[in-house]
């Protein structure tokens, strides 16, 4: 890139001046779609490529250019520098040492779709390094997690979107949802179900070679040092050409050292949405109890003592007391998706419907004009990543802030929390700790691995 078209760029980006960090973008004259000289083209970088990361690269052609590629399988990293040289007509450069990617000045944000355990650290050390930050859900492993990327957010002053797209995209369903009940369609709510199904159980899973072209070391990180684990069956379908059942690859979701099962899978889907409706996106519950469960193994003081099974839930049925005397539950049970109760009605949501009296009732009485418009706080973007490329030209915050998502995934990770010690827990939202139980305290927070700690 030549230094006037890198000059130009930046200044345009850097131009804008910083508002109130927790702000709600409201879209500029310059959205994403405006994106025609080279010279206004943002300069990308993906780190983490397997499934959604790719996703999350291939809606952002349009709008930027993507310099580096960076993963730690070799397989993974070269497919998709050639598929983004289709795509682009330039080929990226490509690191297994995301660490690379930072040290470029000329990367204007990075976009991260490792796994979870890895999140937290590549985001505060993209921010540091003066990158805006794309990063998938769920953002954090951990609730303390949360706090230290807002405290980053908030003093480098950098944007950063969350993955959580059910705001942005899905046909407008969930926006719709939001704007039903924020207009009392359904009067007031009662209860929320966030169906978010179950993960499976595995068999007992050997110790296996690890691939030639996985740097093993590099993929833990932060998380405890074990051998790399690993059966011969393959998944098919999304996510498919690696074991079906390991420690590693689509399977990590299935590990609470790397991941927190559909609770925060699905969850951070769901339950944002549900508590985006609920106007609770800056406050907390008061209670999580879990009804009934299952673990995939035995547990002691919130710990599997087994080693080589997948350890998530794999059931469960969780009550967690919200603001306003609702009720939310979130369940393994029944259909993918969320269902409003209120004193008027109820209506059920997800990617593929929006269905109920309410919504029938739509046909005769529809909503006011702008009312998705006034949820979204302007313009309904084209995807999520064009709304965080609007988000760093006006130097607001996104749709997916990190404050709203962190708020909705400590109900995730609390409940993770109360099934792992079989028991409820009492949240102070305004603290955010757990009241009067320090065992439980213990999990809002993990040690990092030596040479894999954050430097705040």
């Amino acid at each position: 890139m030549s230094t006037s078209r890198q000059t130009t760029r930046r200044s345009f980006l850097q131009g804008m001046a910083v508002t109130g960090a927790a702000t709600v973008l409201c879209p500029s004259a310059n959205r994403a779609l405006g994106y025609q000289s080279p010279n206004d083209r943002p300069v990308f970088a993906t780190i983490g490529l397997r499934n959604q990361g790719w996703a999350i690269t291939s809606k952002s052609f349009r709008f930027a250019d993507f310099a580096a590629l960076a993963d730690v399988d070799s397989n993974v990293l070269g497919a998709n520098v050639e598929k983004t040289k289709q795509k682009q007509g330039k080929k990226p450069d490509a690191y297994k040492d995301y660490r690379k990617v930072l040290d470029r000045k000329d990367i204007d944000a990075v976009m991260i779709a490792t796994p979870d355990h890895w999140h937290t650290k590549i985001a505060i050390e993209a921010m540091y390094a003066g990158k805006d930050v794309y990063c998938e859900k769920p953002l954090t492993l951990t609730i303390e997690e949360g706090k230290l990327i807002e405290k980053v957010v908030k003093k480098t002053g950098r944007v950063f979107q969350v993955g959580t797209m059910q705001r942005t995209e899905s046909a407008q369903r969930f926006l719709q949802a939001v704007a039903m009940v924020k207009h009392g369609r359904i009067g007031r709510v009662k209860k929320v179900t966030c169906g978010i199904n179950g993960m499976p159980a595995s068999p007992a899973i050997p110790v296996a070679p690890v691939p030639k072209e996985l740097d093993w070391e590099l993929w833990l990180g932060p998380a405890p040092k074990v051998d790399y684990r690993a059966l011969p069956e393959m998944r098919k379908g999304y996510g498919g050409g690696v074991p079906l059942y390991s420690n590693c690859h689509y399977a990590f979701r299935n590990w609470h050292e790397y991941s927190g099962g559909k609770l925060t899978d699905w969850g951070a889907h769901h339950v944002d949405i549900a508590c985006w409706a609920l106007g609770a996106s800056d406050t907390g519950p008061s209670k999580v109890t879990p009804l009934d469960y299952t673990l995939a193994v035995k547990y002691k003081n919130g710990h599997p003592v087994v080693h080589d099974q997948y350890n998530v839930a794999t059931k469960f049925n969780v009550r967690v007391d919200m603001p306003g005397n609702v009720e939310m539950l979130i369940t393994s049970e029944g259909d993918n998706g969320i269902l409003f109760e209120g004193t008027k009605g109820r209506f059920f949501v997800n990617r593929g419907k929006i269905v109920g009296r309410p919504v029938f009732a739509l046909e005769d009485n529809p909503l006011p004009a702008g009312a998705i418009e006034k949820v979204y706080g302007g313009k309904v973007s084209e995807n999520h990543t064009a709304n965080f490329i609007e988000a760093m030209n006006s130097r607001r915050q996104p749709i997916s802030d990190v404050w709203s998502h962190n708020r909705m995934l400590e109900i995730c990770h609390l409940s993770n929390i109360a099934m792992r010690l079989d028991r409820e827990l009492k949240w102070n939202p305004v603290k955010r700790e757990i009241i009067g139980d320090a065992q439980a305290n213990s999990f809002l927070a993990r040690e990092y691995r030596k040479g894999y700690e954050i430097n705040m």
